[in-house]
């Protein structure tokens, strides 16, 4: 039990409290005194003192509220920045929690605001990197749920879909028809297979200009905010190496050796 309780411990000792980490501090706190069975201590106020004449049980019971009370306090004080001991060492367990949710909570909030609608407004424009734009996003849900308030998978799965633009509509549209079960790495990979596919299409469509009949126009808009990035590569050596964004993906176009599209069309990605 000892080993334990120590064990737990190291979670508060890792990071003490600064201010701008409260939510992961106090739920780290809540946690270690749950296992310790002290929980109550920060939940409930300081109980009156029973007096010499009560009954032992409720002495007792009072006795080691106060122990309780002192532990959790000197473990609260040890796990703050020094400016944060000297505004509290004269609190109690209770007291220190009720003045630390009065000053961070409404930062927290303010956060928690900021972030959802920057998440909820994100959207990506035609062109710029899936892979980017999806990891930006994930960047969001996840700050979101370190303030305690996490999407499900779903949810956050929805969120990014909506976020992106016409040409990935037959992407969203299988996806959804299909009842796929991913998590949002999972959707990143599968949007980069389907960019990366758009963009082997337009190096085909490139050297054989009557392919470009068989497009679909919101994937030609797509497409074409593409080329103007290729334009040059593609007048250049007949080698070529595309990196988009931070990501490594690699597409070869030979002008005599243009090779067979992988796939003719984003709705056969499954």
């Amino acid at each position: 039990m000892a080993n334990n309780t120590i064990s737990l411990r190291s979670l508060l000792e890792k990071e003490k409290l600064n201010g701008i980490n409260f939510l992961d501090w106090f739920r780290n706190l809540r946690i270690v005194l749950k296992q310790e069975r002290k929980e109550y201590v920060i939940e409930e106020a300081v109980p009156n003192d029973p007096g010499p004449n009560a009954p032992r049980p409720e002495k007792d019971k009072f006795k080691k509220h106060m122990d309780d009370m002192l532990d959790v306090g000197c473990l609260m004080l040890a796990t703050m920045t020094p400016e944060l001991q000297k505004q509290h060492e004269d609190m109690v367990a209770y007291e220190m929690i009720q003045n630390l949710k009065e000053i961070y909570e409404g930062q927290a909030r303010q956060e928690r605001y900021e972030t959802s609608n920057a998440l909820f407004q994100c959207k990506m424009s035609e062109g710029s990197p899936v892979g980017a734009h999806v990891i930006k996003m994930m960047g969001y849900i996840q700050m979101l749920e370190k303030l305690g308030f996490a999407l499900n998978d779903e949810l956050a799965i929805d969120v990014v879909l909506q976020s992106l633009p016409d040409s990935f509509s037959q992407f969203i549209l299988n996806f959804n028809m299909n009842e796929t079960e991913k998590t949002l790495p999972q959707l990143q990979g599968m949007l980069r297979t389907a960019e990366e596919c758009m963009i082997q299409i337009l190096c085909e469509s490139s050297m054989h200009q009557p392919a470009r009949k068989r497009f679909s126009r919101r994937l030609k808009d797509h497409l074409r905010s593409i080329e103007a990035r290729m334009r040059k590569l593609l007048k250049g050596p007949r080698h070529y190496d595309l990196k988009i964004g931070d990501f490594q993906d690699k597409i070869y176009a030979r002008n005599d050796q243009p090779g067979r599209i992988k796939c003719s069309s984003i709705v056969e990605l499954y």
